[in-house]
This record gives structure tokens, C-alpha cells and sequence, in this order.
């Protein structure tokens, strides 16, 4: 849904304002789960990249529901989602780009250690914790490991001039094979972005 659509975007509103007010339920037990509830709405109160309260809560919301298979834990998956968003937002890069090559990078495990020694959600190699990090810097720690990363990402972006293939594949050390980059865009395209 675009937002140039008021019907559409009114519609949606009244959507989520009565999905809020039900209660919320685990799967197939019916047993009412309020502190999700609490958990999105503490979430939605503090996620400040977001221009208004509604776009925050349609964001989540959604986002929400397309990680919990990689994230079975709401709060992990909200606070993730907020941390995603606003190191995204501060990059000026698409958060879902930024889902897409962490879905692809590390499958959402934050202590993932790659073959080639780089750490976290986004798979960054230590040596840049030299370069631009400071001394109590951890890749393991999500916002540490989300500031760096997509700040490479958008200067790879910029290097390659908007080129999302070229980009990709400087971020993952195989510029000039598709493999990688199409792995984040049939990642980004099926999971992430949103019609």
C-alpha cells in the first residue's frame, strides 16, 4: 500500500487499532498473551526513527510477523527490528535491504562467526573495529554490529553509484560474481520488501 492512499491508509489504521485491542493469543493454546502487547507497544513508543507513531507501528508490526521464524522471541525480534530501523534510517539505507543481508549474512544470530573470521549480525571483519571502532567496540554487540555495517553498506552504495549488485558484492568481498548479491536481493524480494 502506497501512502498516497488516505482510504487505504485509514482502513489500515482501523486494522491494526483493532488487531491492538484484541487480545493476543499463542498459537493453538488461546491462552492470552498480554505481555506482547506491552513488549510492541514499549517498542512503538521507542523507536524515534520514525516520523509518525502509525508508520512505527505498521512497520513493526509487519516486520514482526516476517521475522518471528528466524526470531521466536517477540522482544528480541522488536527491540531488533527498532535497532534495524534506526541504524538503517541514520545510513539512509532501506531497513528491509538491511534485513535482507542479515537474513543472508548471519540468518539472524547475532554470535555468528563466519570461516573467515568476521563476527555478528552483519558479518563484520574485526580489522574494522581498528579502523573506525573504538577500543570497547564488540561486533556481537547488535547496535555496534549494525552502525558498522551499514555504514559500509552505504559507502559501497555510494562507491558504486546506487548499483545494489556492485555494492553487495564489494560488502561481501566478490565484486564482480552475482551469487552473493542475489542472494540479498531474492532474500529482500521475497521476505522483506514490502508491496
Amino acid at each position: 500500500m502506497r501512502r498516497g492512499s488516505a482510504a487505504g491508509a485509514a482502513w489500515l489504521a482501523g486494522l491494526l487499532a483493532a488487531t491492538l485491542a484484541l487480545p493476543v493469543h499463542a498459537g493453538p493454546t488461546g491462552e492470552p498473551e498480554p505481555e506482547l502487547r506491552a513488549l510492541l507497544a514499549k517498542n512503538i513508543g521507542a523507536a524515534d526513527s520514525f516520523e509518525h507513531r502509525f508508520d512505527a507501528e505498521v512497520w513493526l508490526v509487519d516486520m514482526s510477523a516476517r521475522l518471528q521464524r528466524f526470531m521466536p522471541d517477540a522482544g528480541q525480534r522488536l527491540e531488533l527490528l527498532r535497532l534495524v530501523h534506526s541504524e538503517a534510517r541514520r545510513a539512509k539505507l532501506a531497513p528491509e535491504l538491511v534485513l535482507a543481508v542479515i537474513e543472508v549474512e548471519s540468518g539472524f544470530n547475532r554470535y555468528a562467526v563466519s570461516s573467515a573470521g568476521a563476527q555478528g549480525l552483519m558479518q563484520i571483519m574485526p580489522f574494522w573495529l581498528k579502523e573506525i571502532g573504538k577500543p570497547d567496540d564488540n561486533l556481537f554487540h547488535a547496535r555496534t554490529n549494525l552502525r558498522m555495517g551499514c555504514t559500509i553498506l552505504k559507502f559501497y552504495l555510494d562507491k558504486e553509484r546506487g548499483n545494489l549488485i556492485g555494492a553487495l558484492g564489494r560488502y561481501n568481498g566478490s565484486y564482480g560474481k552475482p551469487d552473493y548479491p542475489m542472494l540479498v536481493v531474492n532474500a529482500l524480494n521475497r521476505r522483506w520488501y514490502r508491496s
